[in-house]
């Protein structure tokens, strides 16, 4: 009896969350950290995820939940597609430079480092911690599932199709995403121009820190909902360099979802995300 609820948090794997929320009364708000309302064509849907949509009709009225980018959209939403981790720590630093014509929608490159987290909690060989630590490697390499996600976001900002190389990594630590991303500076642009850009985006946003200067490290935003972004030049010329820091199972996951809800309720979107929750 759902009768006294006003919102879901669905956390089902990929490809069960579809009918489930469609049975669902319709007075109640969805948030759904699966990826199966994230990708908006439903085509690019079965590409990657080897199944036809459930719920298409669904998922004509789902929102991209990425609230920093999307809060007018979230805030109106019955259904709202929390994203991916990596699109999340991809995304946030690029959106308002591609959208402001600063760097060009095309030759990006996103080198990603995940803890292991990312990787479920399922027993698997490959994720304990002796096969994890003292060792770092590249996964997914030109097929993750991630990648038409952060295109997609991008594409929208760019206002035509965009194509990223993007590589994630496993690290040996529990929690955490550190994401470095090359980019091509439009004409006129400098690395110390993105980052006034970024800074003046983000001036009211309490969960993204634009660093004055150097890079983010992942043990900062340990635990909060927090995306960490740096810029640098780099020494190619028309280039620059952009770091951002999440925690994958906060600000990458769980810690959106209840800011999304906090958006959707009309409530003060750092209410419950203040404290440090840590588990793992």
């Amino acid at each position: 009896d759902f009768g006294a609820h006003d919102i879901v948090f669905c956390c089902l794997p990929h490809g069960t969350t579809q009918e489930t929320v469609a049975a669902l009364p319709e007075h109640l708000k969805v948030v759904d950290l699966s990826a199966d309302f994230r990708l908006a064509d439903i085509g690019t849907y079965a590409e990657w995820y080897g199944h036809a949509h459930r719920a298409p009709e669904l998922q004509k009225s789902a929102v991209y939940g990425l609230t920093e980018i999307k809060r007018g959209q979230v805030a109106r939403a019955r259904l709202v597609a929390n994203p991916g981790c990596y699109p999340t720590s991809a995304q946030l630093p690029l959106v308002p430079l591609i959208e402001a014509g600063a760097v060009e929608a095309r030759n990006i490159i996103v080198d990603a480092k995940s803890g292991v987290t990312g990787a479920g909690r399922s027993l698997r060989e490959d994720i304990l911690f002796p096969e994890v630590q003292d060792g770092i490697h590249a996964y997914g390499i030109g097929r993750h599932r991630h990648a038409p996600e952060i295109e997609q976001g991008l594409g929208e900002a760019a206002g035509a199709p965009v194509t990223v190389s993007f590589t994630p990594h496993l690290a040996p630590m529990n929690r955490g995403i550190l994401s470095t991303i090359y980019v091509e500076l439009a004409d006129g642009e400098t690395a110390d121009g993105l980052r006034e850009r970024l800074r003046a985006r983000y001036a009211d946003e309490p969960f993204v820190h634009v660093l004055p200067s150097g890079a983010p490290a992942t043990r900062h935003v340990r635990g909060t909902n927090r995306c960490d972004i740096g810029v640098a030049a780099d020494r190619a010329p028309g280039r620059a360099i952009l770091v951002s820091a999440i925690d994958n199972l906060v600000k990458g996951a769980s810690g959106q979802a209840v800011q999304n809800m906090n958006a959707m309720q009309g409530w003060e979107e750092t209410t419950g995300l203040e404290l440090e929750a840590l588990y793992p």
